[in-house]
């Protein structure tokens, strides 16, 4: 049986080497070098959509890629294509270092400078790992690991301010719930968060507690989530905004992660500004929503976001959902018109303006009593179904908009984020 192996190297010369010694070993079938992390998890991503047959057995992953570090990338290797037998390549041959790679999920580690001898060890024992994982899942049971386990991701954000970026996320959680999805809404607004005001709700706990716990388990999760009277389980932004910093990159990948393992559907709050936090959450994200109103101002710095997270390797234009709320029909600026601005992929669901309709709910912190017949609510959950966010098309529970949702939009794959560089705008 042919190997195939794919190696993810920053440096040209360790490149290189790494290609002409994979290219001695017997039975194997190196690919071409990918220079970054989010080339890699691209690359995987593209594969694992044609065919679970099509993903390399072997992924080599060099101590110096970038821009994610290799034991961050070796987790999301390891949680978005398990049936991957990813290998890291370091200096560093410790027992320290081969803990933590373990850890994130490496199936072997090869110090430096390389061996012929061990670097053959260790593809044949990781490439047999692979083969054996998809053969004792069957092909149905493999097909499903390229996703990764657990629930899907959406992130809700807004191009500025007062474009309506939270009352959506929490329709969308609402809609999701109601269908018979088992959800959970973060606040991942962290300085700003209103999910807790929007659904009149108060609780000690909050993202923030979980910061600092490196593997948070199932009981840990549970204690700083509020499980809400509607069906959504809650976890908010902390009261005190300063405490927001405390959330940083890392500390976001491991809640999501815990959360798409107890959850099929997490529905994150991302806020209009660019933190290491929520940047994670939209590259990580299965959809990623960006609200906008189809004015001069919010357009403007729709595109604005759109560039930031492109600069920043978050995520590309053409794989970002643009909603666009507070549309109607004598609107001057029309979706498909912020859709060629922005280069995203519009929703076919505009969002009507009809404030009068929210003024009552909104002011008295209880969205969820918004009445079914509400124009803007059956929009809101129509788009759910469009995103792929409901547990079925048909579903009594909904507003009668929502029966036919519609085709689910086509969504990447998500890569490793990039972490934000200063000087950068933020």
């Amino acid at each position: 049986m042919t190997t195939r192996i794919l190696p993810a190297a920053g440096d040209p010369d360790a490149a290189r080497v790494i290609v002409t010694l994979l290219s001695q070993l017997p039975a194997s079938e190196p690919a071409a070098p990918v220079p970054d992390s989010t080339t890699l998890l691209d690359t995987l991503a593209r594969l694992a959509a044609e065919s679970i047959d099509e993903l390399p057995e072997v992924v080599l992953v060099h101590e110096r890629i970038g821009p994610v570090p290799a034991l961050e990338l070796i987790r999301e290797v390891a949680l978005r294509f398990p049936a991957v037998g990813v290998v890291l390549v370091s200096s560093d041959a410790g027992p320290a270092l081969f803990s933590a790679a373990m850890d994130s999920g490496a199936r072997g580690l090869i110090g430096l400078p390389l061996s012929y001898e061990e670097l053959a060890a260790r593809v044949q024992a990781a490439a047999q790992w692979s083969v054996g994982v998809r053969r004792h899942l069957g092909r149905g049971a493999a097909e499903s690991l390229t996703a990764g386990p657990g629930g899907r991701v959406v992130t809700v954000t807004g191009a500025k301010g007062g474009v309506g970026t939270t009352f959506t996320a929490v329709q969308f959680a609402l809609a999701a719930a109601a269908s018979g999805r088992r959800t959970a809404l973060v606040d991942m607004d962290l300085q700003a968060g209103d999910v807790g005001s929007y659904l009149d709700v108060q609780f000690r706990r909050s993202i923030a507690d979980l910061a600092g716990i490196q593997d948070i388990s199932p009981r840990v999760l549970q204690d700083a989530v509020y499980d809400d009277r509607t069906g959504l389980a809650l976890l908010l932004a902390p009261a005190d905004g300063e405490r927001g910093e405390e959330v940083d990159e890392r500390a976001a990948r491991h809640v999501i992660g815990a959360l798409r393992g107890r959850y099929e559907l997490v529905v994150i709050d991302c806020g209009t500004q660019v933190t290491g936090a929520n940047a994670a959450a939209v590259e990580t994200a299965d959809v990623a929503v960006l609200v906008t109103t189809p004015d001069v101002v919010a357009v403007r710095a729709a595109k604005r976001m759109v560039r930031m997270w492109e600069r920043l390797q978050v995520r590309k234009a053409e794989d970002t959902a643009m909603v666009v709320n507070r549309w109607s029909k004598h609107t001057e600026i029309q979706p498909a018109l912020i859709e060629k601005i922005t280069k995203t992929r519009a929703t076919r669901t505009p969002v009507p303006a009809a404030f009068k309709e929210l003024q009552a709910v909104v002011d008295a912190g209880r969205v969820q009593d918004l009445d079914n017949r509400s124009t803007v609510k059956q929009a809101l959950w129509t788009l759910a179904g469009e995103l792929g966010l409901l547990a079925a098309p048909e579903n009594a529970a909904a507003p009668a908009a929502v029966s036919s949702p519609g085709a689910s939009l086509a969504v990447r794959a998500s890569g490793p984020v990039a972490r934000l560089r200063r000087g950068r705008e933020g």
